[in-house]
């Protein structure tokens, strides 16, 4: 029986309410991978440094009671948005800087967050900061202060690796081969970015007029699938992406590195025995995603989840936007953001389903009527007077 109590310590009088939850701990460095053996009331253990909105919201998803994180959830750097998404989603969010304490706790052990500590059963683990809605506010309205000085470096990174990259990312591509038609078609390029479900909703009306061809980036697979919907291509470095995906039937292209290394990803699509092919670009894996799109001669690719702001990359990791600025250059006009796209597509419902609803109330007012006693009578009437009719009728015809 799985453990998982949410409550708050019942104060003496004079004292203050301490948060209080417990659950069977889950413990990973890489939150995304995490996230993929969560439980609802587990305990999440993570050492993630900014936590950022993507990695938060898929905490969220997946249903834990409280997290542990063994580096500071804002370092001030930046203000990332990861913790107030826990906190506006009731989810205790207890910080302890010590990145060595993921290797002395046991997998499935019984954890407790009261408060600033960490119990194991009657036991103190370690003491560390819970963050409230009023300390994340603090910490937040801090790291504003160094935004300044984080774009001045964010951009003398972008224009650096820029000059580097021009050369490799404006030459011809080497694109691998694929069955999916794109030529003159729409792409939706899905990444499991920040508001990526709000986008997909948003233009559901497009999805199902259109149809686009639909190239998945890493988890992004997940979320069509989720919705129903099968990406026709998964284009990543696998890192983020559930095997249940890979094995939906799409073709697979591994993202790999533009210096011949292999990625990470591709070892992994290897022992599942898939068939794949690789794609040798610098940049993102979304970047990769809309080259070959474009490269296959799209009519126009429609971005869901798109990483597209100092946030958002900060959030990632990554010291500039070199390859998102070039490759968005070169792909030019043919690439809109979904929420431009809902205003052209409003969700239209389709004309079959409007003859079903309709036939559906018409069977349901048919049922109510021949139940009714006075419309039993009211049919007998019409049926005497139509056979009153009918037997004058033969009369006069003899007659």
């Amino acid at each position: 029986m799985r453990a998982n109590s949410s409550a708050q310590v019942r104060p003496k009088a004079g004292r203050v309410l301490v948060p209080r939850v417990t659950g069977p701990a889950k413990c990973g460095r890489r939150t995304k991978d995490l996230a993929r053996r969560l439980q609802r009331g587990d305990i999440a253990v993570i050492a993630h440094e900014n936590l950022d909105s993507v990695g938060a919201q898929m905490l969220v998803d997946a249903g834990v009671s409280g997290v542990v994180n063994l580096q500071p959830s804002i370092s001030g750097r930046y203000p990332n948005r990861g913790p107030g998404i826990l906190l506006d989603a009731g989810v205790l969010l207890l910080d302890i800087d010590q990145p060595d304490l993921m290797d002395a706790l046991r997998e499935g052990t019984e954890l407790t967050l009261e408060g600033d500590r960490l119990m194991a059963g009657d036991r103190q683990v370690a003491e560390g900061e819970l963050q409230s809605r009023s300390v994340v506010d603090l910490k937040l309205a801090r790291s504003r202060n160094n935004l300044d000085s984080e774009l001045q470096r964010f951009a003398e990174n972008t224009l650096h690796y820029a000059s580097r990259e021009l050369t490799q990312l404006l030459a011809p591509v080497q694109t691998p081969a694929i069955n999916a038609k794109i030529q003159d078609k729409h792409v939706l390029v899905v990444v499991r970015g920040d508001g990526y479900k709000r986008d997909l909703e948003i233009i559901r009306g497009y999805l199902m007029g259109v149809k686009p061809v639909i190239i998945a980036v890493d988890g992004g697979a997940d979320a069509m699938l989720e919705m129903g919907m099968k990406p026709d291509i998964i284009l990543g470095d696998m890192d983020s992406v559930s095997d249940k995906a890979l094995r939906c039937g799409a073709e697979i292209v591994v993202h790999t590195y533009a210096d011949g290394r292999e990625s990470p990803g591709l070892q992994r699509v290897q022992q599942l025995g898939l068939e794949h092919q690789k794609f040798s670009v610098p940049g993102t894996s979304e970047d990769a995603a809309m080259l070959l799109a474009f490269e296959y001669g799209a009519e126009l690719i429609v971005a869901v989840g798109t990483h597209s702001n100092l946030y958002d990359f900060l959030d990632k990791g990554r010291h500039g936007m070199a390859s998102t600025i070039l490759v968005r250059m070169r792909i030019g006009s043919r690439l809109v953001d979904a929420r431009g796209v809902s205003k052209l597509y409003p969700a239209r419902i389709p004309a079959i389903t409007v003859a079903l609803v309709a036939l559906g109330i018409f069977l349901l007012f048919a049922v109510i009527l021949l139940q009714s006693d006075d419309v039993h009578g009211w049919l007998r009437m019409i049926g005497n007077s139509v056979r009153l009719k009918m037997l004058e009728w033969r009369i006069l015809g003899r007659s």
